[in-house]
């Protein structure tokens, strides 16, 4: 398996560029967050070759720090793709970040406006355009105290279903013990361990033409988080939950209970 610091010089000749001021702006986030991650922790990476060198890809990511994207963007470059992730439209308010977002063609996502469905429209046409696109089902980083996959959303799906490309479920671990956003703790020494793995594309031949079928759709969702689920527990050398994480289930379950 290729080393992931050489996987990137090894596709050289097939390494996705950026056009326009999108190369400057490419470079600046790599001069920026390469250091960045370098600082912050020792990063591990299994299974990136699994990312094809060309044409689309979904990569399926649990989400448990807002430095998630940051890392899954250094590491998928370094397979030399550009990824495309879903981001939160707001980010798009911040000076020189907002310039960044645009340059390298990421997509805001608008929740709770008209404009929601836009997010997933973009995704699809980034695929069509033979991109890298990182989805985050759970939707938001998650409440699970134990850092496990909540309920996932039926976008994953959606996207899966309707192109035939790889789809592909990953993991990461680590970033929540550098930024835990719900204790607002931010703990960048000691230096940490950020752990990745790609796993194999899922075979979703069973489930093609079925993309307006809702309860496919929720077998095809189920299964990619609960493969990024089981990838997430061999990184954590731990057992994974039968179910996803519920703040409503555990809500209900808890009513009435001290």
């Amino acid at each position: 398996m290729a080393d992931p610091k050489s996987l990137r010089r090894q596709r050289r000749h097939t390494s996705e560029k950026a056009h326009g001021m999108g190369r400057f702006w490419l470079e600046l986030a790599r001069a920026v967050f390469y250091p960045l991650t370098a600082v912050l922790a020792r990063t591990r990476v299994t299974g990136l070759d699994r990312i094809p060198a060309e044409g689309p890809a979904l990569l399926v990511f649990n989400h448990v720090s807002h430095l998630d994207p940051v890392f899954d963007a250094v590491t998928v470059h370094r397979a030399g793709r550009i990824p495309r992730f879903l981001a939160k439209n707001t980010l798009w308010n911040v000076p020189v970040l907002k310039n960044i977002l645009v340059g390298v063609e990421q997509i805001p996502v608008f929740r709770g406006t008209a404009d929601a469905q836009k997010s997933l429209q973009e995704a699809h046409e980034a695929l069509r355009r033979g991109k890298v696109v990182v989805i985050y089902p759970d939707g938001t980083i998650t409440k699970d105290p134990d850092g496990w996959p909540m309920t996932p959303k039926l976008g994953v799906a959606r996207l899966a279903l309707a192109h035939d490309i790889p789809v592909i479920p990953a993991a990461r671990w680590g970033t929540r013990e550098i930024y835990d956003h719900y204790k607002k703790k931010f703990r960048p020494l000691p230096r940490k361990t950020v752990s990745l793995a790609f796993g194999e594309p899922l075979d979703l031949s069973a489930f093609r033409g079925l993309e307006d079928d809702t309860r496919a759709l929720r077998e095809v969702t189920d299964l990619a988080m609960s493969r990024s689920r089981e990838l997430l527990g061999e990184i954590r050398g731990e057992q994974p939950p039968n179910e996803f994480y519920s703040s409503a289930r555990k809500d209900r379950d808890n009513d009435g209970v001290a």
